[in-house]
């Protein structure tokens, strides 16, 4: 696939490429354009231009193509799914899953830029200003860059890029070099709908390159990234030089915590979502498992039997729930985080195995508050590590010692406990009775420490993508 760029479909000024490696086979599925600076520059250039006419389309013209857009993928949903399940590594289950969000996405943000209304200000609410009226409106930032990980492209996407097409700004989508093609075709089906050339543009490469050029790029107004901690904070920093906005979704290490009056059922039903979903590779998955030590040996136990049940395959077999990481070396690294760990003092209870880029699930059990993974070691692949505690004050103490704060979890029968727990954690997000890893599509979603600036979901994104003006009617009431 070549990038998009205005009218076009061109390669690299260098005609340097990236291959696309179907993380399961090996197979080189594609390649994608290693694109330069310069052309950052160029596609920047041409969405500045094009944004000024978007901007004039009426709302609900823009709403129309966008609904015209999830026709078109829901017509194609199958080869998508298809398609993201062999760059990814994830079951075919799950990316239909993904495919399927993309409706809530796009209707949600157009409903709700069509009643996102202005305030006005009553004249004489202060003194001297009885006789002039203050409203507002929202108007487009300019040109935002969409810099997309691979975990969840589609639904990323979802949560990006409609919502800031919608309020008049023109996009760049920038995806991971791992798995660029769905988004590559997202991005053709929106110019198909309807998106007039320059409005939306997709462009590959080098994060190090493409997104640092993305960033310091005057022509740039907002900069919305998920993706690590590091590359969050160089992100920011790039962006401050120009005063550029930043929405940042970055790392987690979330914990999940059982006391003894928890639901096991439950607990372990939960668990399963809430690490297991795409193989541990989620930013918000929990990730510390804290349980009261009156249940932990019961609680292991149960984990063990459950993990027994569950099918590790080929992503695209139908019956697979689990599938492998994205890439060989993201397993591998999962693989020296467990050794770390092993060597600290933990036990290897279950799993620990890795083939390629498929790492088994694995428990880890004996871990103790004060190793790496209890603190800032984020393992993002299907590793369970159990540390017991005994108070509910121990737990939350334990919970907060992470730089991170994206989200977290309680399961408990006393609610009281509950909203102790809730309102205690350093996170962005707090779960009751269910894993960290939840995310609506209208929730305002974003971490509180080094996880995050800003918060991304229907209820909030479209204030982020926009800016406010007053517009100011002095003196136009008469006596």
């Amino acid at each position: 696939m070549k990038n998009i760029v205005g009218d076009k479909n061109l390669d690299a000024s260098n005609n340097e490429t990236v291959e696309v490696i179907n993380p399961a086979t090996g197979e080189i599925i594609d390649t994608v354009p290693n694109s330069t600076e310069e052309d950052v520059d160029q596609v920047v250039r041409l969405a500045e231009k094009a944004q000024k006419k978007w901007a004039k389309v009426p709302l609900h013209e823009r709403g129309r193509i966008l609904e015209k857009f999830v026709d078109l993928v829901e017509e194609n949903s199958e080869e998508l799914a298809k398609l993201l399940c062999r760059e990814t590594g994830k079951p075919i289950t799950e990316a239909r899953a993904e495919i399927k969000n993309t409706r809530t996405f796009v209707y949600g943000y157009v409903e709700k830029a069509k009643h996102l209304y202005g305030i006005t200000i009553p004249a004489g609410s202060e003194a001297g200003q009885e006789k002039t009226m203050q409203m507002t409106i929202r108007q487009p930032l300019g040109v935002v860059a969409c810099i997309i990980p691979f975990n969840f492209p589609c639904d990323l996407f979802g949560q990006k890029v409609p919502s800031a097409l919608i309020m008049g700004n023109s996009v760049i989508v920038k995806p991971s070099t791992c798995n660029p093609l769905t988004l590559h075709r997202y991005c053709e089906l929106l110019r198909e709908a309807g998106i007039p050339d320059g409005v939306i543009n997709c462009i590959s490469g080098n994060g190090r390159v493409v997104g640092h050029a993305l960033a310091s790029h005057k022509g740039v107004h907002l900069v919305s990234v998920t993706g690590s901690t590091a590359v969050g904070m160089e992100t920011m920093a790039t962006a401050s030089k120009n005063l550029s906005h930043v929405m940042l979704e970055l790392g987690g290490n979330d914990a999940f915590i059982v006391d003894k009056d928890g639901d096991l059922d439950l607990a372990i039903e939960e668990l399963v979502w809430g690490r297991l979903y795409n193989t541990g590779q989620v930013c918000c998955a929990s990730k510390r498992f804290l349980i009261h030590n009156d249940i932990k040996e019961e609680f292991t136990k149960r984990v063990i039997e459950k993990l027994n049940t569950l099918k590790v395959g080929m992503p695209e077999e139908e019956d697979t729930e689990i599938g492998c990481l994205i890439t060989e070396q993201a397993a591998i690294t999962v693989e020296e985080q467990v050794r770390k760990t092993l060597e600290e003092g933990a036990h290897l209870t279950y799993g620990g195995r890795r083939n390629k880029a498929f790492f088994e699930p694995t428990i880890l059990t004996e871990v103790t508050r004060d190793m790496d993974v209890m603190k800032d070691m984020e393992i993002f692949g299907p590793v369970i590590p159990i540390c017991g505690f005994n108070s509910i004050e121990e737990a939350i103490e334990i919970a907060n010692q992470s730089t991170y704060g994206l989200c977290g979890n309680i399961i408990t029968s006393n609610m009281k406990t509950a909203f102790k727990v809730a309102t205690e954690l350093e996170v962005g997000g707090a779960i009751i009775n269910g894993a960290s890893f939840y995310r609506s599509a209208e929730m305002p979603f974003g971490g509180w420490k080094h996880s995050g600036i800003g918060n991304e979901g229907i209820a909030t994104t479209l204030e982020e993508m926009s800016k406010i003006k007053t517009i100011v009617l002095k003196n136009i009431l008469e006596d």
